[in-house]
Formats: C-alpha cells, sequence, structure tokens
C-alpha cells in the first residue's frame, strides 16, 4: 500500500470511541502516541499545549470528582459553549449526529433518563483506561492558541487510529475545569479545553460503529483560481 493511501485510509476511517475495554496502553504505546502529538504544528512554534495524561487511581479519582460536581451542578467552564448557539446547516448536523448516535443503541427520543445516563458516561470517560486533558496558557484571546490545541488533538486521534487504538474528544470535560484542575494540582493560570479519553476500543459496543457522515466537499471549501 502507498502512503498516501495509508493515511487516506486512517484519516477516513476514524470513528469516535464512545464504549473502551479496561485494558490499559503500555508505556511504550502512549509514548509512540504522545511523541507523534508532540510534533504537531502551531502558530511560530510556541507549542502551547499542556497535556496531562491521567490513569491508574488519579483516573478513578478524577471520574468521582467528576460526578460530584456534576451531581451538584458544579460548572466551572473556563470557556463559553452554548448549543443553542448553533443555528440553521450547524444545528442540523448536530441533531443528525445526535440522532444517529442514539438510533445505534437503541434509545428513544423520549427516554430521557437513559440519554442523561449516556451524558455522564463522558464523566467515566467511556470506561477508557486513559484521559488527555489538553491545557492552554492565556496568550493574548486565546484563539491562536486554541487553534493550535486543535492540531495537537488531532494529530493525537489520528496517531491512535493508526495504531488501532481509539479516542474521543470530549467537550463536556472542559465544564468541570475548576474540579479537574483541584483533582489534578494544576495552576489557575493553564485554561482547560478539552479532554481526549482513549484506549482500546470494544469491538462489540454498537455505539463505536456510528457513521455521522460527512458534508460535500463543495459545502466547506471554496476554490480560487
Amino acid at each position: 500500500m502507498k502512503v498516501p493511501e495509508i493515511f487516506q485510509d486512517i484519516a477516513r476511517s476514524r470513528r469516535v470511541t464512545r464504549q473502551f475495554l479496561p485494558t490499559p496502553l503500555s508505556e511504550h504505546q502512549l509514548n509512540r502516541v504522545l511523541l507523534d502529538a508532540q510534533h504537531s504544528p502551531s502558530n511560530c512554534n510556541t507549542q502551547p499545549w499542556q497535556v496531562h495524561v491521567v490513569s491508574g487511581a488519579t483516573r478513578e479519582r478524577l471520574s468521582s470528582a467528576l460526578l460530584a460536581a456534576d451531581d451538584r451542578q458544579h460548572f466551572t467552564p473556563d470557556f463559553e459553549f452554548d448549543m443553542a448557539a448553533y443555528t440553521g446547516v450547524f444545528a442540523e448536523r448536530a441533531q443528525a449526529s445526535g440522532r444517529a448516535r442514539y438510533e445505534a443503541i437503541d434509545i428513544g427520543r423520549e427516554d430521557h433518563a437513559a440519554r442523561a445516563a449516556c451524558l455522564r458516561h463522558n464523566l467515566t470517560f467511556f470506561d477508557a483506561p486513559h484521559v488527555a486533558l489538553l491545557f492552554m496558557p492565556k496568550i493574548s484571546d486565546y484563539v491562536r492558541s486554541a487553534g493550535d490545541i486543535g492540531m495537537y488533538a488531532q494529530t493525537f486521534l489520528l496517531s491512535l487510529q493508526a495504531r488501532g487504538l481509539g479516542g474521543i474528544p470530549q467537550t463536556l470535560l472542559g465544564m468541570y475545569a475548576e474540579t479537574v484542575r483541584e483533582v489534578l494540582g494544576v495552576s489557575e493560570e493553564l485554561k482547560l479545553m478539552f479532554g481526549i479519553s482513549f484506549g482500546h476500543a470494544d469491538p462489540h459496543s454498537a455505539s463505536n460503529f456510528v457513521d455521522v457522515g460527512r458534508v460535500a466537499l463543495q459545502d466547506s471549501v471554496v476554490r480560487h483560481s
């Protein structure tokens, strides 16, 4: 297989993983993924990402703290997030994605309890043995650094895919930034964008085979010549 075809397969076959096996990655596997991600591009090579990888007992402690924070609705996001801000075609895409996911795991629209349980599953990292929390320092209005964090995350996710592993970026984890910083001993000067739970995907979970599709190229790209 030629290299371009290998990359095409990796990039186009990547899916989010919403159910993991408990098997942890070896130190070798983990370091390989982190080294790949470390080669991500950034503005002026500033490499602003500060990544906290959580496993083992600390992972359990963090999950318990997140669930407790959720129980008392203690939301402390560093950055605003409002689904209502997505309108028109953007809202339609988000709704179609959610509909496909719930249909795949056979949860009806009116089953509010089951949907709430699915949402809380984020806080147990979908049973993944590892979660990476992506922080960044305050630089100007954060926008350039946020772009750098996005490039880091994509490299991280593609590295997982290339190695037969799974991952899921989770905006929801960023809603509990204060809790995460407290558990991990992270300075308030670092702001939490989101987390990525990762590990070995459960091959028997229907939630790992949801294809939400992509819009046609002409809906996103304007070419000039």
